[in-house]
């Protein structure tokens, strides 16, 4: 009898064991590589995989890609939450990749500011970080910080200027920030165009955040069209280089998670996007990137809250359409590197 009832307590715990396993959930996602990743599943991933019994499978595919693939895969999605920080939520919505979430199935949806939940009325996901576009200068460099977009034009800089190429997208919204600040809309790019010719001859112009680094530590630039995000990894290099959030207001990437159509474990995959919201996660990333918090309960250490646009300030970022960005790009892009090649 005790054998038996040994063998069957054994069976028992073998067969819950395989339901276990069975019943584990699996979430497709992407990230977009690098730290960036690394940090996406340290601080996303990984807790929310022991904290729900699901196993979450990370493929590292870039925003633009990302829209590409779910139009291959429309009748047969492979992901389950996508990530995208190039506006490509808006055509995704529009094509019914994916899917419209309420803001009430979402419980941290109540907190977060009102630019990071508008977009959810036509279907896209919630914004849960941001990165914006502002000046870096070197302070102990400048004769004077900066306090505009338009002090760029000021003789004080003489030759020290870095400029990025419109084919990086914070150059592209770098770009878009002076056109408006110089009387140019998404119409008409051509004060914008005038504006920066004056500056070719006393800058340098690049492509990649890699090469701003460069040229603040090795090349004597002074000042430069960029990301907060990114001021943080020059400064964490021993450059003395600040981020200024610019009087007229900062052009921003906005990162959106978003539900793919079609899936069949939506409220596990509303559940991820939810976590990716709490004040808790978008502190750390905060404190670790430089990204900005959408959720206005995210508490932060004075020293993080100086170098990211936080609180009050999230009303000085500009969202430029971008599905009128896109459709504009490729005509843009053409002149640009008509006027650089003069």
């Amino acid at each position: 009898m005790k054998a038996n009832q040994t063998i069957l307590a054994l069976l028992t715990s073998l067969l819950a064991s395989v339901s276990s396993a069975v019943a584990q959930e699996t979430l497709v996602v992407n990230s977009w590589g690098g730290a960036y990743e690394k940090l996406h599943k340290q601080l996303v991933f990984e807790p929310f995989e022991k904290a729900n019994n699901v196993k979450i499978k990370v493929v590292t595919v870039y925003s633009a890609d990302t829209l590409a693939q779910l139009r291959a895969q429309k009748g047969a999605p492979q992901y389950d939450v996508v990530h995208f920080s190039g506006g490509q939520e808006v055509v995704a919505a529009r094509e019914g990749l994916i899917s419209p979430i309420k803001p009430q199935e979402l419980p941290n949806a109540a907190d977060l500011y009102p630019f990071a939940t508008e977009g959810m009325a036509r279907g896209e996901g919630p914004v849960h970080l941001v990165t914006a576009i502002g000046l870096l200068y070197n302070e102990k460099k400048v004769p004077n910080a900066p306090k505009a977009w338009k002090d760029l034009w000021k003789s004080e800089y003489g030759d020290h200027l870095v400029l990025t190429d419109l084919s990086n997208s914070y150059g592209l919204l770098g770009f878009l920030m002076m056109n408006k600040v110089w009387g140019g809309s998404l119409d008409n790019t051509k004060p914008g165009l005038e504006k920066v010719g004056e500056l070719l001859n006393r800058s340098v112009i690049i492509s990649s955040s890699p090469e701003v680094q460069q040229n603040f530590a090795q090349n004597d630039a002074w000042i430069a069209a960029f990301s907060q995000d990114y001021a943080h990894v020059i400064r964490q290099s021993g450059q003395p280089v600040k981020f200024l959030l610019a009087e007229e207001g900062a052009p921003a990437v906005f990162f959106t998670a978003n539900l793919v159509a079609g899936r069949p474990n939506q409220a596990l995959a509303k559940k991820l996007i939810d976590f990716e919201l709490s004040p808790e996660v978008q502190a750390a990333f905060a404190r670790e990137m430089r990204y900005s918090p959408t959720n206005r309960k995210t508490k932060l250490d004075d020293n993080v809250a100086s170098e990211v646009v936080f609180g009050d300030a999230v009303k000085s970022l500009v969202r430029f359409d971008p599905a009128q960005v896109d459709s504009s790009r490729a005509t843009l892009i053409e002149n640009w590197k008509k006027l650089i090649a003069r």
